[in-house]
């Protein structure tokens, strides 16, 4: 990634947006989940939720928690629902969950929408928008008694970003993707592109070429929550540039 869309990524984790990172196996999402919680606020508590330690969190307030097998006896299961369900007690003011892949997810999107903002969590999925879609299916799937639409407004008033990462052919792993989920619109959530990759081909080697380029957005929906931080007028540069960078492209 460029470096203002790195600094656009820095923004979006320091000031607390609600994210989801996407992509395929082996694309970087852990990698890049890692990575952002590097400018967390130190003061501030996180609670992890995963079902195998790979995150490797720098703050000083740190509480982990793994799921575990049935024993032989096949009690003792602890699933990644449970640790969701339970780090609400332990009073965090981030929940990250290494992956979501089940009925977890309706409970990582209540505790976001219920005060624990900044929190995160990864996803299979190739786009932004299919991402949102797996969570929808998943909290289904969940069996709770639940319409689309009531869970689609709940993914809209929890979820801030969606981070699409992805593994080129040549073996270089991109973010593809920085997209704002920006609200309902009757049975479909809208969202818009902040920043994405664009391809411009690859070489006779196999290299693809392409850059990070903005999409025309100044002002995204998080911009108040990042001029509360302090971090607006960095946001707005980080855009400007990323958007510039567009415009050079196409002339």
């Amino acid at each position: 990634i460029t470096e203002d869309g790195a600094e656009l990524l820095r923004i979006i984790s320091r000031v607390g947006c609600n994210v989801i990172v996407a992509g395929g196996t082996g694309s970087g999402k852990t990698t890049l989940l890692n990575a952002m919680t590097a400018f967390i606020d130190d003061g501030e508590r996180i609670v992890t939720c995963e079902d195998a330690a790979e995150l490797k969190i720098q703050q000083s307030h740190v509480i982990r928690l793994e799921t575990r097998p049935p024993n032989l006896e096949g009690t003792g299961t602890v699933t990644m629902r449970d640790l969701v369900i339970n780090c609400l007690r332990m009073r965090p003011d981030r929940i990250i969950v290494g992956e979501v892949r089940g009925a977890e997810a309706f409970d990582l999107i209540q505790s976001m929408n219920t005060g624990h903002d900044g929190s995160m969590g990864t996803v299979h999925a190739n786009t932004p928008r299919e991402a949102l879609r797996r969570l929808e299916t998943m909290i289904i799937a969940g069996g709770l008694n639940l319409t689309s639409r009531g869970v689609r407004e709940m993914i809209v008033g929890s979820i801030d970003v969606v981070i699409q990462t992805k593994r080129l052919r040549d073996g270089r792993r991109v973010i593809s993707h920085v997209t704002e989920v920006v609200g309902l619109e009757e049975e479909t959530i809208i969202t818009q592109d902040l920043m994405r990759f664009n391809i411009a081909g690859s070489s006779v080697t196999g290299e693809i070429a392409g850059a990070h380029v903005g999409t025309g957005i100044n002002i995204p929906r998080f911009q108040d929550t990042a001029d509360y931080f302090g971090e607006g007028a960095k946001l707005g540069i980080a855009l400007r540039n990323l958007n510039n960078s567009n415009s050079s492209k196409l002339g």
